[in-house]
């Protein structure tokens, strides 16, 4: 991917280096021409666009460089979950130089009281440090089933690809954003290709299997184009699956459930299905009554499964992820099987959040950016 990336960048600016006729005699379109003191017209190349590529390429780079080291090293939740923050630096600090934009378009309700606008000045940078840091660790927790990582990566990508057309159709004047929007293509269609091929190996029953390396990576790649591409919050809704699976994991994550080193589905030999995997509370460690009776509530709503002893006591809970949340209402699933539901719902999902972006932008904000 990485070389895809680079070696694209001369057809990027094609239109920015050639400024003369070629040798077949074809006259290239110059973009802009600003006038000098001599009276020559001199083009003026996009350095803020070739600054942009650079820099994502970079943060990607430096992203999977340090998922190498976790890989290689095995660290720690608490230690690694900011690690998409430090790669993400060189986009941040180009996002400070180039574009320094930080106000925010207020919702429609609220404008009387605080404007149509507000700065959020340095809260908005940590805005960005924070999408940059979710995006990549949100893949890696919807994990553990062959082939759910990449696909829902390809998945991502493809609905963001389709936001960006949108914005790419030909008309009579080109979109404002029409510059960012490819700028994202750019990034998203190589990553598309090597995810695909990478996604044949990957199946089940997997050839290949992805690490941390991967979840980092596709994240960020996400994380670069919704930032550097100015919409972020659109982003945000093509993630709902992986938001409500990092909520509903939030018990173990911040340790109020046991939280065991691997939470992926079970894999049961005599039926070669998955099923829930598990969470035990031990006698040493008893569960907190309050505790104890949210999870039988969550239980009775269909939201986990939770085992009882003859005291009442909770002995078991069901793992707090969404693949094992859907194993709990569908029962034991092929591996396969289990991974093309989940992708149909991060598809139904995020086609659905487009359409609320773009058809119900309206109850909130006077002018949907597209239509």
């Amino acid at each position: 991917y990485l070389l895809a990336i680079v070696n694209f960048l001369p057809f990027a600016f094609k239109r920015d280096i050639v400024e003369v006729t070629n040798g077949a005699g074809k006259t290239d379109k110059v973009l802009e021409a600003q006038h000098i003191e001599t009276g020559r017209f001199l083009h003026r190349f996009p350095l803020e666009k070739l600054a942009s590529y650079g820099f994502a390429y970079g943060t990607l780079a430096s992203m999977t460089i340090l998922g190498i080291l976790d890989d290689s090293f095995d660290m720690r939740w608490r230690h690694k979950f900011f690690i998409p923050a430090f790669a993400a630096l060189p986009m941040l600090a180009l996002y400070f130089v180039d574009f320094g934009v930080t106000h925010v378009v207020v919702p429609l309700p609220l404008r009387p009281y605080v404007g149509e606008l507000v700065d959020l000045g340095g809260f908005y940078y940590l805005y960005m440090a924070a999408i940059s840091i979710f995006c990549p660790n949100c893949i890696n927790i919807l994990a553990g089933v062959n082939g759910i990582e990449v696909g829902q990566s390809i998945v991502i990508a493809l609905l963001i690809a389709l936001n960006d057309m949108l914005y790419l159709l030909p008309s009579v004047q080109p979109h404002p954003a029409a510059d960012s929007h490819l700028f994202s293509i750019y990034l998203l269609l190589p990553f598309i290709g090597v995810s695909l091929a990478l996604l044949k190996h990957n199946w089940f029953p997997a050839k290949v299997f992805v690490g941390d390396t991967y979840c980092y990576f596709a994240g960020m790649v996400f994380a670069v184009v919704g930032i550097l591409g100015h919409f972020s919050k659109t982003l945000l809704l093509l993630f709902i699956p992986q938001i409500f699976n990092f909520c509903y994991s939030a018990p173990q994550l911040f340790a109020i459930v046991p939280c065991p080193r691997h939470r992926m589905p079970r894999f049961n030999a005599r039926s070669g299905l998955l099923e829930a995997s598990v969470a035990t509370f031990s006698e040493e460690k008893p569960i907190r009554p309050v505790i104890g009776q949210v999870l039988k509530f969550l239980h009775k709503i269909k939201l986990m499964r939770v085992q009882q002893d003859d005291n009442g006591r909770v002995t078991e809970v069901s793992n707090l992820t969404l693949l094992n949340l859907w194993l709990v209402w569908r029962g034991p699933l092929r591996e396969d099987k289990l991974a093309v539901e989940i992708l149909a719902l991060q598809s139904a999902v995020g086609l659905l959040g487009l359409w609320v972006r773009h058809r119900m932008a309206l109850w909130l904000f006077t002018a949907d950016n597209r239509f």
